[in-house]
């Protein structure tokens, strides 16, 4: 398993993949805000309000 980092130099692979992972992530993230309402995690899901509705609150603690 040594041998692998005589072919590379460690230094530029793992900041190669560092970028490569910063970039996949930033992509997916953006992705998912403008896919849809569902995956939107900032505003997250609309409720209806018939649901809103039928929630119910927990009584105040003691």
């Amino acid at each position: 398993m040594h041998k692998i980092w005589l072919m590379f130099e460690p230094r530029q692979a793992l900041t190669g993949l560092l970028g490569f992972l910063f970039v996949l992530a930033l992509l997916i993230h953006f992705f998912l805000l403008t896919a849809s309402d569902y995956f939107d995690f900032l505003q997250g899901p609309e409720i209806a309000p018939e649901a809103a509705a039928q929630m119910i609150f927990l009584p105040a603690g003691r």
